[in-house]
């Protein structure tokens, strides 16, 4: 029985036909549904040759932005809140561990591998602080080894792959091995809040929908360990700008932590660190795997 391809159900139902053979039954599900659902907003809207041929457009310009260090279409994706719904959909996790949110787009590059206590602040000119913590499973045996990778923009709001030529290279960045207790402790600056990149497609479309291109203030990590599901995190700086709005939809309660002044002189000297300072602590809580 042949299908009639004049017809809209019938061009559906060829496209849908020609995935059949797929050997992977996963791709064949994922390919099959992707096809079922874009025809039905095809068909929803009404979409007009003009309007597709715009759209192929905007993700040809979405392509031809990615580089080695600026990755558009997974912005593309956190904008659209895609990101953070694939996450929250993969990110049911044991009582009391970490929540997990984006990935974000400056992941590109390798964390240097620095030592605990390390600053990750080479330029120096920010607010000082210190971020400390322990990597534990989830029924709280600490996890000594673990590794915890740590990215962040710095006090004006810039990750060190968006000005090459002002900060250096690994700047904000930092590969660290919890010691034999689990504890994680570096120096740092407080993050500032930022606005994403907006001079590509996916700028565009924010101010073609009215919507503020900024996040708030946060410090990303990853945080892994034999026998455990890694865990990709932020904390945000409590009491910062939008962390009711924030543009890629990646804000949850429990990754809000306080940045507090502290004036101790023993910490100070601890951490090496004048006073006062700003501290966080910020335990990651990893499940065990399956």
């Amino acid at each position: 029985m042949t299908t009639d391809a004049t017809s809209a159900a019938g061009v559906t139902e060829q496209a849908l036909a020609s995935l059949r053979g797929t050997a992977d039954p996963r791709l064949r599900e994922l390919l099959t549904g992707l096809v079922r659902h874009l025809h039905d907003f095809a068909r929803e809207t009404r979409l007009t040759q003009d309007e597709w041929e715009r759209a192929i457009t905007f993700l040809t310009a979405t392509g031809q932005m990615c580089t080695a260090t600026r990755q558009e279409f997974i912005l593309l994706s956190d904008v659209l809140g895609l990101s953070m719904l694939v996450e929250t959909l993969s990110g049911d996790r044991a009582a009391g561990a970490t929540e997990s949110t984006v990935l974000g787009p400056f992941h590109m590059t390798e964390s240097p591998v620095r030592a605990l206590g390390d600053d990750i602040d080479l330029v120096g000119d920010g607010e000082k602080c210190v971020v400390s913590g322990r990597v534990r499973s989830a029924d709280g045996t600490p996890l000594p080894g673990a590794v915890v990778d740590v990215w962040q923009a710095d006090d004006k709001g810039f990750y060190d792959v968006q000005q090459p030529g002002v900060q250096p290279a690994g700047n904000g960045r930092g590969l660290f091995t919890a010691d034999a207790e689990g504890r994680f402790w570096f120096r740092t600056c407080v993050p500032a809040a930022y606005p994403i990149p907006t001079d590509g497609p996916v700028g565009g479309l924010l101010r073609a929908t009215g919507r503020h291109p900024y996040r708030p203030a946060h410090i990303h990590f990853i945080a892994a360990a034999e026998g455990h599901t890694p865990v990709t995190t932020h904390i945000f700086v409590a009491g910062g700008d939008y962390l009711d709005s924030d543009a890629v939809f990646a804000v949850k309660p429990s990754l809000v932590q306080d940045f507090t002044e502290t004036d101790d002189p023993s910490l100070a000297r601890e951490f090496g660190v004048h006073n006062p300072f700003r501290h966080a602590r910020f335990d990651l809580v990893l499940e065990q795997a399956v």
